[in-house]
């Protein structure tokens, strides 16, 4: 872990990121019911708060529980197909909502050249860590074309709401997909040809300036990750009433 830029927020070492998404993945696959569901979003809501992401996951959590209280309603209010369509699109909706929260966060707080050195450390073939590496370039890029877009389309009087959509689909389609859809080939054109330029493909061992080893920090939030799948599974089982 390095000094300066550390110091007020957490750092993680990327594999123990990777870790953690996959302990996410299975304890969203084993809850055994919508209140540990909950329970796990809380618990990525704390960890994006020590990484400083407080907007982020206050937005999450409180979008999170406005549905949580939807399906609730549903599972109690309706009937017939009606209920049986909501509750199966819910029920997917919530068992990848902790995982795309955790991996927004992930995205957002893993710098590339720190994450290609730890899959060097673990000798990850190129094959999966030149794709992953593109991908946390890509998608913070294609997040600040997505920005200039709606500068544009206010410029033109359109909205990019949903109530825009509604009052002019044919103009908003026009003035978000298009360039959208433009930005993103060019986009991954460009970080494609960046990463062979800089050297992705170097089969020497990378450098870098921050020290990537797991701590402390790491090793406590990996096994309270482990520790909440553990309970979630004796839960299930009936071990833990």
């Amino acid at each position: 872990m390095s000094g300066k830029r550390h110091k007020k927020e957490l750092w993680l070492d990327p594999r123990a990121k990777l870790f953690l998404i996959l302990m996410c993945v299975l304890s969203s696959m084993f809850a055994p019911s919508l209140a540990y569901q909950f329970i796990l979003v809380m618990l990525i809501a704390i960890l994006g708060a020590f990484f400083g992401k407080w907007k982020y996951v206050i937005k999450a959590v409180c979008f999170y529980a406005v549905i949580c209280a939807l399906t609730v309603w549903i599972m109690a209010e309706m009937t017939g197909t009606l209920r049986t369509m909501f509750i199966a699109f819910l029920g997917l909706f919530h068992k990848v909502y902790a995982c795309g929260t955790l991996a927004g966060i992930v995205l957002t707080t893993t710098k590339v050249n720190e994450f290609l050195s730890a899959m060097n450390r673990v000798r990850a073939p190129k094959k999966l860590v030149i794709p992953m590496a593109v991908m946390l370039r890509y998608i913070p890029t294609i997040q600040e074309d997505w920005r200039y877009i709606k500068d544009a389309m206010r410029m033109r009087d359109v909205s990019p709401s949903l109530a825009g959509f509604l009052a002019h689909p044919g103009m908003t389609v026009e003035c978000i997909y298009v360039p959208l859809l433009m930005a993103a080939s060019k986009a991954a054109d460009d970080l494609s040809v960046a990463s062979v330029t800089r050297g992705i493909e170097n089969p020497n061992p990378r450098t870098c300036l921050v020290q990537i080893k797991c701590g402390a920090a790491d090793w406590g939030v990996m096994a309270v990750a482990v520790a909440y799948l553990i309970f979630e599974l004796c839960v299930r089982g009936g071990v833990i009433s």
